[in-house]
């Protein structure tokens, strides 16, 4: 058998092994794991670990968020980070205007990214307005087109009441959909915060404090009640707490439909990370924010366990600057502060370092989390994983290079990096996805466009409460 190309001499990790072995690669797919003894063209993968492409499925791209503030990436800029840093499928979100029919508000985020995007990428449809004329059967319309997967809030300007979130599934159950949700509670956030504004407690350290654990603890559970209720699935969030994390995995136990995710952010950083002079913190500040030193234990013994399920990087990328950030002025109050950091470029170095050179799970989990276990979640069966018949989307990792961030070196378009100053050992230098280089030895060559929009398969739901089937059979 001649391939097109072959990866050579590396050692490749596969979902149950590593293997130093071969990996023959024809029309985009791959077509041997094993000795590929004629190839067209070849690539000396020698002292490199193989990897598969990395699927970062929690990214804010091109994007105006809940205060009316575009995000500092556009398509073209946040793939090329990705890209960059080992991954090469992305799913990001179409979000909805107050007003805007869903079916138009995807039309956009698709022309956008197909003009942009460098890598394979999908859409989480974010619902903020049900009222729109034609809202179910637009829904039911794009679900069964492929976009399999819709975003909620409980909270913010945004958030959905739980009457609206239960119509919502009412809708999507049966569908083949996802239903993700970001989980607080919006009554015990909005009093916290209003108590700290009355109190004069407004620098960026106090936005932790304005979002209770129990806050996201109660919202997380709720969540789960209404996967359990409706049979239907549903992905947590950014998980940050250990409270949050045994309350998914005691949902699970009982064999409700529901998965979650945490981020390198609730990894490796504690809210001590916006304790800073002036508004420098401003720069960390995420929701949920980050939490205690347990906390991340928790989320490592829970990642272990598989009660999460996946390492996304929630990547929401805003300047330091009256454009982002500081939008609100030079000193805002916490309040005011665009929420979010960059992390698609950062997200699998920080991994590989933790997972990989500091054997925190190995090779074959690291491959799982960060790629493998979110292809079967989103339903992309041809990402995620080095196996036959799979796109070649894969990741010449150079084990053994430290690097050390620097202030301003990613190539998305926040202009800082909320990890410099860290060192990782481990990174990824040649990129292929689809069988073609997009990283060379470093170097970005992947051009605006090239990536696919990617269909996916439905997610199975599950059995319902008893109420839900008395009304499905009283309908049928």
């Amino acid at each position: 058998m001649t391939v097109d190309l072959a990866i050579r001499g590396g050692l490749v990790v596969t979902p149950s092994a590593v293997l130093a072995t071969d990996i023959g690669i024809s029309q985009g797919r791959i077509a041997v794991i094993g000795p590929c003894a004629d190839a067209l063209n070849e690539i000396d993968a020698g002292g490199r670990m193989v990897m598969p492409g990395g699927v970062d499925p929690h990214a804010h791209v091109e994007q105006v968020s809940g205060m009316g503030l575009m995000n500092a990436d556009t398509f073209e800029s946040a793939t090329a980070a990705a890209a960059l840093g080992g991954t090469t499928t992305v799913i990001s979100f179409a979000a909805q205007a107050r007003g805007e029919a869903l079916r138009d508000t995807v039309a956009a985020y698709a022309a956008r990214a197909a003009r942009g995007a460098r890598i394979d990428h999908a859409f989480h449809i974010t619902i903020t307005d049900l009222s729109v004329p034609g809202f179910a059967d637009d829904l039911r319309a794009l679900i069964a087109a492929g976009h399999r997967s819709v975003k909620l809030f409980t909270t913010y300007a945004i958030g959905l009441t739980d009457r609206q979130i239960a119509e919502v599934m009412g809708v999507v159950r049966g569908q083949g959909a996802l239903v993700c949700v970001h989980a607080e509670n919006d009554g015990l956030l909005g009093w916290t915060k209003d108590a700290l504004l009355a109190a004069g407690l407004d620098r960026p350290l106090h936005h932790a404090v304005a979002h209770p654990r129990l806050a996201e603890l109660d919202a997380v559970e709720r969540m789960c009640r209404f996967a359990e209720f409706f049979g239907q699935p549903v992905m947590v969030f950014h998980v940050t707490t250990a409270e949050s994390a045994e309350a998914v995995g005691r949902a699970r136990a009982r064999g409700v439909p529901v998965t979650a995710e945490t981020c390198p952010h609730y990894l490796f950083q504690t809210a001590e990370v916006l304790d800073r002079p002036g508004i420098e913190g401003a720069k960390w500040v995420c929701s949920p924010p980050q939490r205690r030193p347990e906390d991340q234990a928790a989320l490592w013994q829970a990642l272990e366990a598989g009660v999460i399920d996946l390492v996304s990087s929630d990547h929401a990328p805003y300047r330091f600057d009256a454009t982002g950030k500081l939008a609100a002025g030079p000193r805002p109050p916490f309040p005011t502060l665009a929420n979010g950091m960059p992390g698609l470029q950062q997200r699998l170095p920080l991994m590989f370092d933790a997972m990989v050179t500091n054997r925190r799970g190995g090779p074959v989990a690291f491959a799982r989390l960060t790629a493998g276990r979110a292809a079967e979640v989103y339903g992309l069966p041809a990402k995620g994983a080095i196996e036959v018949g799979r796109d070649a989307d894969l990741v010449l990792w150079d084990p053994a290079r430290r690097v050390t961030y620097r202030a301003d070196d990613m190539a998305d378009g926040a202009g800082y990096n909320p990890w410099e100053g860290v060192t990782v050992t481990g990174w990824p230098e040649t990129v292929l996805s689809r069988g073609e280089v997009i990283v060379d030895k470093g170097q970005l060559v992947a051009p605006p466009g090239r990536g696919r929009w990617l269909w996916r398969s439905p997610v199975p739901g599950a059995e319902p409460a008893a109420e839900v089937q008395y009304l499905e059979e009283q309908q049928r």
